[in-house]
Formats: C-alpha cells, structure tokens, sequence
C-alpha cells in the first residue's frame, strides 16, 4: 500500500500497495469468516485490484488532498482510493461498495489435514517510519489509520481496525481452512502543519504460514 500526501497549497497522503501469493480457487461465500473445505496446503492474499490466481504487480493509491484551510484545521480528514475492486474474488459478492473509499483485503489458509502445516496463518502489514516528501520533509505513519466494515456481515471485524506504526503490525490470525476479507476506509488525522509537498510512503500486506 502506498499512503502519500500533499501538503499546504494541496496535502495528499498516498496508498495503499498489495499483493497476492499463492493463490487458489474457491467456492460460494455470504459471510467474511468462512470455513473452506480442506486442500493441499497454500495461503491467498487479495488487496485492492489484485488478481485470482497470480500477484498481478498492482499497487494501489490512498491520498488526501488538502486545501490550506482543511490542513490548518486540524480536523482528520478521509483519504481515497484509486481502488475499482468491490467485488470479492472469493464469489463476486460485492464486499465493497464504493472502493473509491475503501479498499477490500481477503486473505485464507488452506491444508489437507491436522499433520500438513500449522494450524493456523498469520495476516500482517508493514509500514515504513515516515512518509517522506522529495524535500525530505517527513510524516509518521501513524499518522494514517483505518476502519472496517463487512457490508451484510455481522463479523466485519476479523482483520480489526487500527493505526499503522511504522513496523510490522499482526492484522489477524487466520485458522486452517478459513478465508477472511473486510473493507478499509482509511484516515489521515492531520494532527499538525507540515511544510509543502507531497509526501509517499507504501505499506505491504502478507500472509504466511512457516
């Protein structure tokens, strides 16, 4: 993911970056936390425009463009997504209605039985310290958070709501045979004035399973 921001003149935090790894097909789903029928062992990653079968390279943008009075107001303001991406690529429900707010994240582990693999796989998401303008002028990452929804979900919250730290944060535990996915809207609190620019910074999602 790649948040990134224009400051002073416009201020705009920017994106959201992903990835998919080793992926595989699925069955129908109407819930987020899904129970899956056991296979030969894998973990699948979906974030933003990500593809079914294969990391397809795509590297979303989130950014906040503020106006001198939005920046000077210290209100936290909602940040966009370049994101088209609203239907699952579990079953095409429409998990995200208006990805140019949110950006949907699926993840899964799958494996044939009790002695193939752990019991379960990890979801995290890393962040760098800062995002950094051409100036060399810098933003905290934590500056950044998000919230979740799961439209028609009464479990939006399997992969939680929270604010990047500028390290590796553990987003969810996934256990074997079970597929995840919720939508992120995300937020730059604009806590203070920073010098003019545009600043970036990109954020990578994993899932892994030893």
């Amino acid at each position: 993911m790649i948040p990134a921001q224009r400051l002073c003149p416009p201020h705009r935090l920017a994106a959201l970056g992903l990835l998919v790894l080793c992926c595989a097909p699925m069955g129908v789903a109407h819930a987020w936390s899904i129970t899956l029928a056991a296979a030969s062992r894998r973990v699948f990653l979906h974030v933003g425009n990500g593809t079914a079968e294969r990391d397809n390279g795509t590297v979303n943008l989130v950014s906040a463009n503020l106006t001198g009075a939005q920046l000077l107001s210290g209100t936290p303001q909602a940040m966009t997504s370049d994101s088209t991406q609203s239907a699952s690529l579990y079953d095409g429900y429409n998990t995200c209605p208006t990805p140019a707010s949110q950006v949907i994240i699926g993840a899964s582990y799958r494996r044939s039985n009790a002695n193939n693999g752990p019991a379960s796989a990890t979801l995290r998401v890393t962040s760098p310290a800062n995002l950094v303008s051409a100036a060399g002028d810098t933003i905290p990452f934590s500056q950044i958070s998000w919230t979740v929804s799961a439209p028609g979900s009464n479990v939006p919250n399997v992969i939680p709501a929270g604010t990047f730290n500028g390290a590796t944060q553990t987003l969810a535990t996934i256990p074997a045979n079970t597929y995840i996915e919720n939508c992120h809207s995300f937020t730059y609190a604009n806590s203070a004035v920073r010098a003019a620019g545009t600043y970036n910074g990109q954020v990578t999602y994993t899932v892994s399973s030893p």
